[in-house]
């Protein structure tokens, strides 16, 4: 059995705003690996990540680039792999020096070079929700790195009703929050 932690959020807003609290809450090292489909919420995420950060102004995804790197409480590196074609391009690209500086490295399309990253990153899957036009955002085995981050982003998202919860994270909306295992 496999521990996941996974919310649900109805609107771009809510999923920025989880971004923020992981962004708020994120230490020099982490990595976090975004995965899922095309409009699935991976760069609306990384936004809220990058404000959570300090990161100021907007904060797009680099698809034609493919790195950019962003200043705030740290500095920010944010990759998208879409238009690779698998792991040896990912290194020729010098991802190593993306997950091994000092700051913070967000990695849209991760699955198209998983062979790349160290263990003990965090890994994220964002995908259409089953009902209507919510997202679902899933931590799946998060690593003990994580796992204070993750219980302070169930603090925000998951006490005292989903709109209060949202509104302490710095905008509007509301999440649910629920853990589970997937076997």
């Amino acid at each position: 059995m496999i521990k996941t932690i996974q919310l649900l959020t109805k609107t771009p807003e809510e999923t920025q705003a989880v971004g923020y609290s992981l962004g708020a809450n994120a230490r020099a090292g982490d990595i976090f690996l975004l995965t899922g489909p095309l409009g699935a919420g991976k760069t609306c995420l990384t936004q809220g990540i990058a404000r959570g950060l300090g990161v100021e102004g907007y904060v797009r995804s680099p698809t034609f680039v493919i790195m950019t790197r962003h200043h705030g409480r740290l500095i920010l590196h944010h990759v998208d792999l879409y238009r690779i074609t698998g792991p040896d391009e990912a290194w020729d690209l010098g991802m190593d020096e993306q997950l091994s500086g000092g700051g913070v490295c967000v990695v849209e399309w991760a699955d198209r070079a998983e062979d790349v990253f160290p263990a003990g990153c965090l890994w994220v899957h964002l995908d259409y929700a089953a009902a209507g036009d919510g997202r679902t955002i899933t931590f799946v085995e998060p690593p003990d790195r994580y796992l204070p981050m993750l219980e302070r982003v169930a603090q925000v998202f998951g006490s005292d009703g989903p709109e209060k919860a949202v509104g302490r994270a710095g905008l509007g909306g509301d999440a649910s929050i629920h853990e589970g295992t997937v076997e």
